[in-house]
């Protein structure tokens, strides 16, 4: 997961249409057709961002040549990994912990999280900035001089990144999804190509110091600007009053799911940054733009996971067991089905849609068949690490992400040096494999809910 995340009305339209009629089918409940609704809009706010992203890789690459591409995905990797762990878990169990004041009439509380919340992570995340800059001032005799820089500039963004985190996880569980994730996966990478070609017009030269010093600007203007619209509505939606802060039963809540989600960010980028350290920027480069390619399979994915979470929470604090188990059948149905089409489509289109970050990004096509190994194996099981964490089961969760990683970082630090970019790429669907068998047994097992797409419970 690094840098980046159009249809037609006509289309878009046709296609919703279809969804949500599949989708009655399923589950025959308002509560589906809303879901699919919402899983569909943010699919296509994906998809919309994933070509915004495509295109600012593609420049990027071709602007800024092979090595200071690879130092710049090497940082950027950085910062969406501590980037989505600083927040303390405090965007994704804003899912669980709004539904739940809700639920309970507790408003003080509530209003409370909504501003808390946000200040918690903005002082966290920037205390952790200051300490990471003051660690790569003490390394810099032992980094690369070509990437101090840049990674300074990371450090500088990392405020920015985790309260726009924040921010998403309070949207989404109000069912804004478009406010959530408008300004992180459409501005910010509009704003990174308008930044990044301006440089150019104007004579700079593009290399990774000014690519991330775009990327950090257009960070803080679109969380900035998502600030000001989710305070309005707020406002509107929130009746003034007294709050009331928890920050301990904040934590009590985050800090477990903040466990599961850094296992899983560890299992998601471990092979770009061990890939980093055994072979060349050109080579991470090249893998990247197949990860990116692939990108379109995890959007799916989370569409589903992100429409989902806070409903798990509802219907579980509600004690409407029949209603979650049918919900979670649908989520896994339209997690999977989609998840396999989109890869067939991708993998007869590598070829040529690596070619357009440059003619030597197409020797990472074979690659391309071995990362979607993992992908597809994980989608079979959908938006279950949601369900488990809104259900109280944090922490098996959490196991089974800690054991998936711990396989990745020994396989990849194995293969790797090796067989570059293809061990990186076996390593981590590996992985993935056998993340995919300890969560569906973990729900079988303590939820009794038969979580995959197809067969029968027993």
């Amino acid at each position: 997961m690094a840098v980046m995340d159009a249809r037609n009305d006509t289309t878009s339209t046709g296609l919703a249409a279809r969804l949500r009629a599949r989708v009655a089918a399923l589950a025959g409940g308002g509560e589906a057709s809303l879901t699919q609704r919402l899983a569909a809009l943010i699919f296509l706010i994906r998809v919309l961002s994933a070509g915004l992203a495509y295109l600012s890789q593609i420049l990027l690459a071709r602007w800024m040549g092979g090595s200071d591409y690879g130092i710049y995905v090497y940082v950027w990797t950085w910062v969406l990994l501590l980037g989505s762990m600083l927040d303390f878990g405090i965007a994704s169990s804003a899912q669980k912990i709004i539904p739940d004041y809700r639920t309970s009439g507790q408003h003080a509380l509530l209003r409370g999280f909504l501003s808390g919340g946000r200040w918690l992570t903005l002082a966290t995340s920037g205390i952790a900035a200051l300490l990471l800059a003051g660690l790569i001032a003490l390394l810099s005799p032992w980094i690369e001089e070509s990437e101090r820089l840049p990674l300074y500039i990371g450090c500088l963004t990392l405020p920015a990144f985790v309260v726009a985190n924040t921010q998403d996880g309070i949207a989404r569980s109000h069912d804004w999804m478009t406010l959530g994730l408008m300004p992180q996966f459409i501005i910010r990478q509009g704003l990174i190509i308008g930044f990044t070609a301006g440089a150019l017009v104007l004579g700079f030269q593009l290399g990774a110091s000014a690519a991330m010093a775009a990327s950090a600007a257009a960070v803080w203007i679109a969380m900035l600007g998502q600030m000001l619209v989710l305070n309005r509505r707020l406002e509107r939606h929130v009746e003034v009053g007294p709050k009331q802060y928890d920050l301990r039963g904040w934590l009590a809540v985050s800090l477990p799911i903040l466990l599961v989600e850094s296992f899983y960010l560890l299992l998601s980028y471990t092979d770009v940054l061990v890939l980093q350290q055994f072979r060349s920027s050109e080579e991470v480069g090249v893998y990247f733009a197949v990860v990116k390619t692939l990108a379109l399979v995890s959007f799916i994915h989370y569409a589903m996971s992100a429409t989902t979470a806070h409903r798990f929470a509802e219907y579980h604090a509600l004690g409407d067991k029949a209603r979650l188990s049918a919900y979670v059948a649908h989520a896994i149905q339209w997690t999977f089905w989609p998840s396999l089409a989109a890869t067939l489509v991708l993998l007869a289109l590598g070829k040529p849609l690596l070619w357009l970050f440059g003619a030597q990004f197409t020797a990472g096509y074979d690659i391309m068949f071995i990362a979607a190994i993992g992908l597809v194996v994980r989608a079979a099981i959908g938006p279950v690490e949601r369900l488990l964490n809104m259900l109280g089961q944090q922490h098996a969760c959490a196991s089974a992400y800690a054991a998936a990683f711990v396989m990745n970082l020994v396989l990849c630090i194995v293969l790797v040096p090796r067989f570059g970019g293809h061990g990186a790429a076996a390593a981590t669907s590996l992985s993935l494999v056998f993340e995919t068998v300890l969560l569906f047994r973990i729900v079988k097992r303590r939820l009794g809910l038969h979580v995959l797409a197809f067969g029968k419970a027993s």
